[in-house]
């Protein structure tokens, strides 16, 4: 009796330090877990993480450097980013190097009326001129080259440097210089003589203005480091040949046959903008861009085509070109 009794006693102590016990908590937290297929932050020199461009994020910016255009630079309803990389003033120019030329971006082309010959002689060149920049609404667009337009890096748009090459451009009115890409076409406004990507017009200053008057040299592999030529050229590349054409201000009256539309503004200065780009980039296409007034709207559209079918059967063309999806209209 005495022994089931202990028994009983021991039986209950254990039961009782069981319940009592609870597994021992950690006082650390666990470490995060990174997100599948995102690397690390690369660490500067000091080790912590080096400035990245980070969506949503407000950015710094260089005190000595313009701030940017809330609407635009040179062209209307264009502009940056809503937000800009922390060292964007701090990107490093093109370095030139010997890359073989593009097989089709380099043939003569025709736009708004005039022939434009790119040089594939590999000439010096140097004039000076107006120089613009485009933004957002080409960021992540096609180049006349088939790459992809990035704002954010040190590229430019030409009318016959060759494509790919490099050229040196002097903000004129700042002295700040800087080293492009060439890989696009442009611009098709006479007046104006080079297109530079927003980070290339932010570095020269002239981001909030919208346009400088600039100096632009082209530059060979290993003369990224020499002074500068001081001698400009005697006469400025102009178009070899020209004809008669309704002012690039007026839109054409509503033409009869079947077209792709690239798209519709209630602003006339914007459809146009549209069409001088989109003029470039669809040269190879052999379909005239054009601005067109219907229904209180300036639309921007690209042939005509014999039919609605040969219309409709352009579509991928145009859309590989240009990087839209146009709409079919008659």
């Amino acid at each position: 009796m005495l022994l089931r009794f202990v028994l009983l006693l021991l039986t209950a102590l254990l039961a009782a330090c069981g319940s009592t016990s609870s597994p021992q908590q950690s006082s650390q937290a666990p470490a995060p877990v990174a997100h599948r297929g995102e690397p690390p932050a690369p660490a500067s020199p000091a080790g912590k993480p080096a400035p990245v461009y980070q969506p949503g994020k407000q950015a710094s910016r260089d005190p000595n450097l313009p701030p940017p255009a809330k609407d635009g630079g040179y062209y209307l309803d264009d502009g940056p980013a809503e937000q800009i990389p922390d060292n964007l003033a701090a990107t490093p120019d093109a370095v030139p190097q010997n890359e073989p030329l593009h097989k089709f971006a380099n043939r003569p082309y025709n736009v708004l009326g005039r022939t434009w010959v790119p040089d594939t002689q590999g000439k010096a060149y140097v004039e000076e001129g107006r120089a613009s920049w485009y933004g957002r609404k080409f960021h992540g667009k096609r180049t006349s080259s088939g790459e992809t337009y990035d704002m954010f890096q040190m590229s430019g748009a030409h009318r016959t440097l060759p494509i790919p090459s490099y050229a040196r451009v002097t903000n004129l009115e700042n002295g700040r210089s800087v080293i492009v890409r060439i890989n696009d076409r442009g611009p098709f406004h006479i007046e104006r003589l080079v297109d530079l990507s927003y980070a290339a017009a932010f570095k020269l200053g002239y981001v909030s203005k919208g346009s400088a008057r600039v100096k632009v040299e082209r530059v060979f592999p290993g003369e990224e480091k020499s002074a500068p030529p001081t001698v400009l050229a005697q006469q400025p590349v102009t178009p070899i040949a020209e004809t008669p054409q309704t002012p690039a201000s007026t839109a054409q009256p509503e033409p009869a046959g079947f077209y792709l539309q690239l798209g519709s503004f209630s602003l006339k200065a914007n459809a146009e903008v549209l069409r001088d780009k989109m003029a470039g980039v669809l040269a190879e296409h052999g379909k005239p861009v054009q601005v067109v007034q219907r229904n209180g709207l300036y639309r921007v559209w690209v042939g005509s085509y014999d039919s609605d079918a040969s219309a409709r059967e352009a579509i991928p063309v145009v859309q590989q070109l240009a990087g839209m999806t146009p709409l079919p209209v008659h």
